[in-house]
């Protein structure tokens, strides 16, 4: 399957269930702990649930146009793609990721022999009972996971920048008025 074929389908296939509450901080760098079920990849029947954190480092104010840097995802190991291919794959279908580093941290993906939806309502359940207004559930395809969380992540980032541009001319009007 090639890099377009993957990420249509993740396009077609992902679902934010819940994402995160929290914004992402303009200040430090944000952790984004997800939780990424998939259907098993073969007839057993079962979920696959992948239990990570992307980790979107706090962003500068000097960085190349265009250039995220994306690390942990092992879109090497897994597709077959380089981290140059990547960025250029996004870059020539015009997605533009913010120029930051997502660095991800996934924990061994562990099998559990339910349903896709039962598993979907299990964890969504134990949020709701953790009160975790911090991790984000995902839906998507075992094998191109990657692009679902990716998915995920530009979502939080889209719903944050409003705020983080609010927050930065309020914070310059307030600079102004004291000098």
């Amino acid at each position: 399957m090639s890099l377009q074929d993957y990420w249509e389908k993740a396009l077609k296939k992902t679902e934010i269930v819940r994402p995160r509450v929290q914004p992402l901080l303009s200040d430090a760098a944000t952790h984004l702990p997800y939780i990424c079920l998939s259907e098993s990849p073969d007839e057993t029947p079962g979920t696959v649930v992948r239990k990570g954190e992307v980790i979107v480092e706090k962003p500068a104010l000097i960085m190349p146009y265009a250039m995220p840097h994306f690390e942990g995802f092992d879109f090497e190991k897994e597709m077959q793609v380089s981290r140059d291919s990547l960025t250029n794959f996004f870059l020539v279908r015009g997605i533009s990721f913010p120029s930051m580093k997502y660095n991800n941290v996934t924990s061994a993906p562990e099998m559990q022999p339910v349903s896709l939806s039962k598993a979907i309502e299990d964890q969504k359940a134990a949020l709701q009972r953790q009160e975790n207004v911090h991790s984000g559930l995902i839906v998507g395809p075992g094998d191109c996971w990657q692009f679902s969380v990716l998915i995920f992540v530009a979502g939080q980032v889209l719903r944050s920048a409003e705020g983080d541009a609010r927050r930065l001319f309020d914070d310059y009007r307030r600079n102004q008025s004291f000098n």
